[in-house]
């Protein structure tokens, strides 16, 4: 075997297995929902598999992939990075891709690449390609409502503000009581007498004529209370599937059916 077939074998070889690793979800409706098709090779017509013109959205599973408009990789087409695209329509694309295949860097055409996917992929409950599903019957359905609210307001509130005390008042009371005091017992005991008067006769005089009196003010108060929410959080639906109950949380109730899986999980 000469030099130039083994090159050729050998390249053949490696673009064969990176395209093997390739592999392209698509989803007949928006959100990874209806029908689904998986390949890890290119399809230059949807027709075939009853797809063309009905992919909403797709998820990249390994390599990078050219969706194209028309069949035979014609009309326009955008380049799919490895990654979850919950919808095709900010592309543009929405029901109206007929070709896909898979693209290694470096070759194909010179087609624009979408912006990055959804960095957290959403799709777990997805239906997967040739996943046999099944209707189970709803047994319960529960509303939990969220965690109570703190409704708060701003009240005016009427506070009593003190008066001022009469400091004249005070002064001359103190002389008189001292005075007073002062004439009261003997030896020490006129020495306490005579404090004692100065203290009480200081009290009285502040607190009679000349001071201000006490008056009333506002103020604003703020007042808050924890309100019951009534906003269900999620809601808990119950499902019997081959003899066991099975539990979910799902945003919004669901009819009188859930679909699953083999395994009891839920899809969408």
């Amino acid at each position: 075997m000469n030099l130039k077939l083994k090159s050729a074998l050998v390249a053949t070889a490696i673009l064969l297995g990176s395209q093997a690793m390739a592999q392209i979800t698509m989803y007949e409706h928006d959100g990874f929902r209806g029908r689904a098709l998986t390949t890890d090779r290119r399809m230059g017509d949807l027709v075939r598999q009853g797809f063309n013109d009905r992919v909403s959205s797709i998820v990249v599973e390994h390599g990078r992939w050219e969706v194209c408009e028309d069949a035979r990789f014609e009309g326009r087409c955008v380049l799919l990075r490895r990654g979850s695209y919950d919808s095709m329509q900010p592309f543009g694309m929405n029901d109206r891709i007929s070709s896909v295949r898979p693209v290694e860097r470096g070759q194909g055409r010179d087609v624009s690449e979408v912006p990055p996917p959804m960095e957290t992929p959403n799709y777990a409950w997805r239906r997967r390609a040739s996943e046999r599903l099944y209707e189970v019957p709803v047994t319960s359905v529960r509303a939990v409502v969220g965690p109570p609210n703190q409704r708060c307001w701003v009240e005016r509130q009427q506070v009593a503000q003190p008066g001022q005390p009469n400091v004249g008042g005070a002064v001359a009371g103190a002389l008189i009581g001292g005075i007073l005091g002062h004439q009261v017992g003997k030896g020490s005991g006129r020495d306490v007498a005579t404090a004692g008067g100065v203290v009480a006769g200081a009290a009285i005089g502040a607190n009679t004529g000349g001071g201000s009196t006490g008056s009333v003010g506002y103020q604003d108060v703020q007042r808050c209370q924890q309100v019951a929410s009534t906003t269900p959080a999620y809601w808990d639906v119950a499902y019997v599937y081959r003899g066991m109950e099975h539990h979910v949380q799902m945003t919004a109730p669901p009819g009188r059916t859930i679909t699953v899986n083999g395994n009891g999980e839920p899809r969408q």
